[in-house]
């Protein structure tokens, strides 16, 4: 019988103990699922990085590391963890960071605010908002999930740009890489959606030098990491009117402090990180999977590049 060990908080133990069960038994694997399994013991780590192991030295049987993330930043510089490292693919994630991204990217592009918070009785101008072609939206990373939300931008008629560290080629999108890349995606780009990894070589990659090559009352949307963003080169961006409106999921520190200037700004929307949740069920599958590879002899997927950081 395999020992596999759920290393999260107690909530996301209640939401996953059934589905992750489920899929073992529909799988055909015996396992023994727990919270308390002795790291000798231990076959594979279901894992989120807020849960109790840190150590992964004990654990010299493990063959694994599950995230129940997709990111994995805040782990994957630990210097005990020498086990294989898979972060979470999973479909219903990427499905649902292209609603909450399509959603606030047609907000902006339609000019929904001004009607939304504008009832008061006047008959403005009706100005129309250009049609898609005409509005240049750059996607910053395009991996699994920048890809997909590119493209159903592009499905829309978005002229859409996807831009990465290396090369790439994603139907639908015009592709740049590298740093001369990064200034042709932001020059003139109308909205820019953020959907890189945290790393080293991502933090601040939207500074001040460079909010200032887009053009000039811009929406930046971001989903993806909090410090992919200079926060104070954003709001001065905000109050110069460089950008019109920044929509922002994700933060340096979470939950955002009551006392941060994002909060009072009336050129931020705030969410409360949830533009991708992961859904216990599908997730649980996808775990199971690698297990299932892990214990047939093939490689597993998503496995995490240490030297890329994701």
């Amino acid at each position: 019988m395999l020992k596999v060990l759920f290393s999260a908080k107690s909530r996301a133990w209640d939401e996953y103990q059934a589905p992750l069960n489920a899929a073992f038994a529909k799988a055909g694997l015996d396992v023994d699922l727990s919270r308390d399994h002795p790291p000798a013991e231990t076959d594979y780590i279901v894992f989120a990085p807020n849960g109790p192991v840190t150590d992964f030295a004990p654990y010299t049987r493990t063959k694994a590391v599950l995230s129940l993330w997709a990111g994995v930043e805040t782990v994957v510089d630990n210097p005990t963890l020498t086990q294989p490292l898979c972060r979470l693919v999973d479909t219903s994630l990427t499905q649902g960071m292209v609603e909450w991204v399509t959603g606030h990217t047609l907000r902006h592009h339609l000019g929904m605010d001004a009607h939304i918070h504008g009832q008061d009785g006047i008959w403005r101008d009706q100005i129309s908002p250009p049609l898609a072609p005409k509005r240049p939206v750059t996607v910053l990373g395009i991996g699994a999930l920048g890809a997909a939300c590119g493209q159903a931008l592009a499905s829309l008629g978005f002229a859409v740009t996807g831009w990465s560290r290396s090369a790439k080629n994603v139907p639908g999108l015009h592709c740049l890489h590298g740093d001369d890349g990064l200034r042709t995606a932001l020059t003139d780009a109308q909205i820019v959606i953020t959907l890189l990894p945290q790393t080293p070589q991502t933090k601040d990659i939207l500074n001040a030098e460079r909010l200032a090559l887009l053009a000039k009352g811009a929406f930046i949307i971001n989903p993806g990491r909090g410090p992919l963003i200079d926060d104070a080169a954003l709001v001065q961006a905000l109050d110069s009117g460089q950008i019109a409106h920044a929509t922002l999921d994700v933060f340096r520190v979470e939950p955002l402090p009551v006392d941060h200037p994002f909060w009072a700004h009336p050129g931020v929307t705030v969410t409360p990180h949830i533009a991708a949740t992961t859904r216990p069920e599908t997730a649980a599958e996808i775990i199971v999977d690698n297990i299932q590879r892990g214990e047939t002899g093939r490689p597993f997927l998503n496995v995490v590049d240490r030297g890329l950081g994701y």
